[in-house]
């Protein structure tokens, strides 16, 4: 028998239907307490269905760039300690830089050259230390050139004036003047007299090994640690035979020694360098890192790499017997050392603020994930209290749908009990 064969009374089917919707509600409150949503499909909202689930896939998206983000701070932080490394094996290098300066000179006869004057002198009984333009040096002019190519020139004369920075030149008439005018020119000679007309130009303790050599006019040598002397003008006098530096061997052993130390700080320099990687990314040795921001792939930093092995620091091995042998070479050495630790401490700063960058984006990532997933919870979430709350309101209208029914049918009761 189908149901439209039941003859139902208007207040049984009105009371029928309440209880059909009641019941629904009942079950769609239910739902909601056991899932905690309130939506749960595009069929009970699909403006926030889909709009819940959009925020949710770029949270998700998001959330997938975290970790590659986490590893870009981890290479630049692996960068940074080896850049600390690196700093302090290049002052364990500039370390054993000044113990070579603390050694004994290199050399036990030092190089030198005399000049015997042809000039004109002011005076007679020759040169003393308080006027050389007695003799016949008077009037003489002496050019001194470095290997890096840079000439002074100093004129004994009459008309003594300090040495001028601007063109390299000066005019002296003692000999105190004379060894003044060559500190401030920087060329490291001492001159002294060793005849009434001579003069004799000795190389000083820094640079006790250099190469010095006469020539007819002044001209760069070739040798790093050289100097070319030029002193044909009038009065003087053409150069004698160049005495040539004798090195001390027990100072050179020790020097030597310093050198191989020095060439194993730079091995390790080397190795530092390229063990200082993460995940296979080296900043110091060359490769660069491009981080990505954003789900779109639009917001990016790329962080360049160096190359901090020696030669890209600027550095390079030593040599026993030629480098380390007097204080200039050393000198220039240190000097190469601080541009080195220069270039450290710039590039530190650098990743310093690269890392700070990403470690902000990586914080701005964690954020705007919270703030999607609170903005999607908003539109599905259900508020548990008034649910709870409907269900109890719902529990009752249904009790009370039950008795409502059981009122209708009453009158078909009543037949029932005269047919009996």
């Amino acid at each position: 028998m189908q149901m439209s064969d039941v003859v139902l009374t208007a207040a049984v089917r009105q009371n029928l239907l309440s209880l059909q919707g009641t019941a629904d509600l009942l079950a769609t409150t239910q739902g909601r307490l056991a899932t905690g949503k309130k939506v749960n499909s595009a069929l009970d909202n699909p403006t926030n269905f889909f709009t819940a689930a959009g925020l949710d896939a770029r949270a998700s998206d998001i959330s997938n760039l975290l970790d590659s983000i986490g590893n870009g701070v981890q290479v630049l932080q692996a960068a940074n300690t080896g850049i600390t490394s690196l700093s302090k094996l290049v002052d364990t290098a500039k370390s054993i830089a000044n113990q070579v300066l603390q050694q004994p000179t290199g050399y036990s006869t030092k190089s030198n050259i005399q000049f015997t004057g042809t000039g004109a002198p002011t005076g007679t009984g020759g040169a003393t230390s308080a006027d050389l333009t007695t003799s016949k040096l008077n009037g003489g002019v002496y050019t001194f050139t470095n290997s890096a190519g840079t000439a002074a020139t100093i004129t004994i004369g009459t008309a003594p004036s300090s040495f001028n920075p601007v063109t390299k030149t000066a005019q002296v008439q003692s000999l105190a003047q004379l060894n003044q005018a060559l500190a401030d020119a920087g060329v490291n000679l001492a001159g002294s007299i060793t005849g009434p007309d001579s003069l004799t130009l000795t190389s000083t303790n820094d640079g006790a090994g250099q190469v010095i050599t006469g020539t007819a006019v002044p001209a760069a040598p070739v040798t790093l640690d050289a100097i070319n002397i030029s002193g044909n003008a009038a009065g003087g006098g053409a150069g004698g035979a160049v005495v040539a530096a004798v090195p001390d061997p027990i100072s050179q052993q020790a020097r030597a020694t310093l050198v191989s130390q020095y060439n194993q700080i730079l091995q390790q320099i080397t190795t530092t360098a390229q063990d200082a990687s993460f995940n296979g990314v080296n900043l110091l040795d060359g490769n660069s890192l491009k981080m990505i921001f954003d789900e779109t792939g639009k917001s990016t930093l790329t962080i360049a790499g160096v190359t901090f092995n020696p030669n890209g620091l600027g550095l390079s091995q030593l040599t026993a017997g030629v480098d380390f042998t007097d204080n200039v070479l050393t000198g220039k050495v240190l000097t190469s050392l601080n541009a080195a630790s220069t270039t450290l401490r710039s590039q530190a700063s650098a990743f310093g603020a690269n890392l700070s960058i990403v470690q902000i984006r990586q914080d701005f990532s964690k954020q705007i994930i919270n703030v999607l997933q609170t903005g999607s919870s908003a539109l599905t979430l259900a508020d548990t209290n008034e649910e709870a709350a409907n269900s109890q309101a719902l529990s009752t209208r249904q009790s009370i749908g039950v008795s409502a029914l059981s009122l209708a049918n009453q009158s078909q009761q009543s037949v029932l009990q005269l047919l009996r």
